[in-house]
């Protein structure tokens, strides 16, 4: 079977694939990553909103589990994406 079979054959919009796909080159072994959601859509070339929507679906799915991470001053930092080991090869 091919590497994301299971996410190829979910049900989940094409723009939750390719950000699935974009955080799994991302992370680390354990499957974690933090870049910015206009990072993510500056390189994927899609909007912030339509990457909020797929992180949404994601998360909707239980694929990724999203934590808010947040400065030492009090500022909103990148959040911090879990992807579920299902998929981690």
């Amino acid at each position: 079977m091919g590497y994301f079979f299971s996410l190829y054959s979910s049900e989940l919009p094409h723009r939750a694939r390719a950000v699935y796909m974009y955080l799994h080159d991302r992370s680390d072994k354990d499957g974690k990553c933090y870049p910015a959601i206009g990072t993510i859509a500056k390189e994927l070339k899609l909007s912030r909103s339509t990457v909020k929507r797929a992180i949404a679906d994601l998360e909707k799915s239980g694929r990724l589990r999203k934590e808010k991470r947040w400065r030492e001053n009090g500022g909103k930092s990148s959040n911090l994406y879990h992807l579920m080991q299902r998929d981690l090869g």
